[in-house]
């Protein structure tokens, strides 16, 4: 077991697998931690280039999809095969500096309540072209009229979370932009972080406003109805005078 495990989907990132898993193997220096590669299907050297990371690192797993299935089944796949309490997400482009994963994990690791389920970054100054801002700014304008979730920016890659209660969400595809929402259906807290953001450093986006659009609406309207669906209540084990539960 590890405190830490950093999860990133990737496909067709080749270029930027060496300086990101560098900059995350020093932003978790303090604590002990492995980076999961999930390729999802790339047709280019994603995968070698992780596996020559490891040689370098130590810590680094390769999961490999054989065609792609998308981030939130990559993600599901990484957490599924982590080993830390504390599970740490970032887009494989580069575009989330990995310095800000402290503010993830911190908070989480040093929770003494037991109820803080998920740290959300949200982006400032985001270095994204017009259209993509525009697009996103409207989505997220949606998202949170329709589910109230108390957040501004549910696309943002870098999110820390408990393994456990991340595990028990209901799984679907593109569930990853709807995290803060899914936590808070199940009754856990939310911490939301400010984070920095960056202009790809090589590659190209695997994603347009397009395609997030056709998939977007009915995502957002299966989620708002799994939250008037959630359990409403939770057992309490009771026992009779004199005994006590373990």
């Amino acid at each position: 077991m590890v405190d830490v495990s950093v999860v990133i989907p990737m496909k067709n990132e080749e270029a930027n697998v060496g300086p990101l898993l560098e900059g995350i193997a020093e932003a978790c220096s303090d604590v002990s931690s492995e980076i999961i590669v999930i390729d999802d299907g790339s047709d280019d050297a994603t995968a070698a280039e992780a596996l020559r990371m490891n040689t370098v690192l130590g810590n680094v797993r390769l999961l490999s999809h054989p065609n792609s299935a998308g981030q939130s089944a990559a993600v599901h796949s990484g957490v599924l095969a982590a080993k830390g309490r504390v599970i740490c997400t970032l887009d494989g482009d580069g575009q989330n500096p990995p310095s800000e994963l402290p503010k993830l994990f911190r908070p989480l690791l040093a929770d003494e309540t037991g109820r803080l389920g998920l740290v959300a970054g949200q982006r400032v100054a985001r270095q994204d072209t017009l259209s993509k801002r525009w697009g996103s700014k409207f989505a997220n304008g949606l998202r949170a009229w329709i589910l109230k979730d108390g957040t501004r920016d549910t696309g943002c890659g870098l999110k820390g979370f408990r393994r456990d209660a991340f595990l028990t969400l209901p799984y679907f595809d593109h569930m990853h932009r709807y995290l803060p929402a899914l936590f808070k259906r199940d009754n856990w807290e939310i911490l939301l972080v400010d984070v920095s953001h960056r202009e790809r450093q090589a590659g190209n986006s695997n994603y347009t406003n397009f395609r997030r659009a056709l998939v977007g609406i009915p995502d957002l309207l299966a989620v708002s109805w799994l939250i008037r669906r959630r359990k409403k209540a939770q057992p309490q084990e009771r026992f009779a005078s004199g005994q006590e539960g373990n």
